[in-house]
C-alpha cells in the first residue's frame, strides 16, 4: 500500500507531473500505457450523458490522480475503474493482464459505487466509516475521490432528479472524507461544486453579492505572501511556514448564516 506520509509530502511541491497522455505516448508498454489502451477499447462506443465518449471521464480521473502524485498502479486503476462494472470485462481478465493489485483497487472502487446516500441522515458518520472500511486501502478512496471530482465538474449534464442526490452525497460524505485526509483544497472544491445544486437560490444571490471569485481572492493572497515574508525579515523573524486560504462560496454561505446574511 502507498505510504500516506510520502504521498502528503509529495503534494507540497515538486515539478508538475506529465499528463497521462504524455506518459502513454512516451511509454505505451508501461502499466499506465497498457491500462489506457485496455480501457479505451473496453469502453469503445459508450457515451456519457453529455454526449462525450465515456473514456474521457476515465482519462480525466487518471489525470487527477496523476496531479496528486500518486503511483502508477493507482493511476492505472483509475483508468480501469469502471471496466468491470460497465463493460463485459471480468475480474479474471484484469488479473490476467494487470495482476492482483490493480484488480483489487478496481473492485474496491466498484464496491464503493454500490453504496448510495439518498438523504440527510443522523448516521452519516457511520456511512463515512463504512466507506473507509469497505475500501481496505487508501488508494481506493483516492480513486473514488478523483472519480467524484470529475463527475461533480460535469454534473450539469446529469438529469435534474439525480443531480441533488449526487450533490448531497458529495457534500455530506466525500468532501468531509477529503478534509480528513488533509486534502483541504479538494474538500473545498467538492463543497463548492455541490452548493448550486443544494442551494440554488442562495448560490445565485452569492454570485451577485460576492463579486470577487475564489481564484481572484487566492491570487491576491498569493501576491501578499512575499510582502509578509519581507516584513517579518525586516524584524529578524524567520517563519517556519506561511499559509493562507481564500474563502470559498460554500464556506462564505456558512459564515453568513451566523451573521444575519450581512455580506
Amino acid at each position: 500500500a502507498i505510504n500516506p506520509f510520502e504521498w502528503i509530502t509529495s503534494l507540497r511541491g515538486g515539478d508538475k507531473p506529465r499528463s497521462v497522455k504524455e506518459i502513454v505516448e512516451k511509454e505505451p508498454k508501461s502499466l499506465i500505457g497498457r491500462a489506457y489502451a485496455f480501457a479505451k477499447k473496453a469502453h469503445h462506443g459508450q457515451k456519457r450523458q453529455s454526449g462525450e465518449p465515456y473514456f474521457s471521464h476515465l482519462l480525466a480521473t487518471a489525470d487527477i490522480l496523476n496531479s496528486w502524485h500518486l503511483d502508477e498502479t493507482t493511476i492505472a486503476a483509475g483508468l480501469l475503474h469502471d471496466t468491470v462494472e460497465d463493460t463485459e470485462t471480468k475480474e479474471e481478465d484484469l488479473k490476467k493482464d494487470f495482476g492482483d493489485e490493480v484488480t483489487f483497487l478496481v473492485t474496491g472502487v466498484s464496491k464503493l459505487g454500490r453504496v448510495k446516500y439518498r438523504e440527510k441522515d443522523a448516521k452519516v458518520e457511520n456511512m463515512r466509516k463504512m466507506i473507509v472500511a469497505l475500501s481496505e486501502d487508501l488508494r481506493v478512496i483516492f480513486i473514488k475521490l478523483a472519480d467524484r471530482l470529475h463527475n461533480m465538474r460535469t454534473l450539469a449534464a446529469v438529469p435534474p432528479q439525480k443531480q441533488k442526490r449526487i450533490a448531497l452525497e458529495t457534500d455530506d460524505i466525500y468532501a468531509p472524507l477529503a478534509y480528513r485526509l488533509g486534502m483541504h483544497h479538494l474538500a473545498g472544491e467538492l463543497h463548492d461544486l455541490s452548493f448550486p445544486y443544494l442551494h440554488p437560490k442562495e448560490s445565485e444571490w452569492l454570485k451577485k453579492s460576492a463579486t470577487e471569485h475564489y481564484e481572484r481572492r487566492h491570487t491576491y493572497l498569493d501576491k501578499l505572501k512575499p510582502m509578509v515574508e519581507e516584513k517579518l525579515k525586516e524584524h529578524n523573524l524567520k517563519p517556519i511556514k506561511i499559509d493562507f486560504r481564500a474563502k470559498r462560496i460554500s464556506s462564505l454561505y456558512e459564515k453568513l448564516l451566523r451573521h444575519d446574511m450581512d455580506i
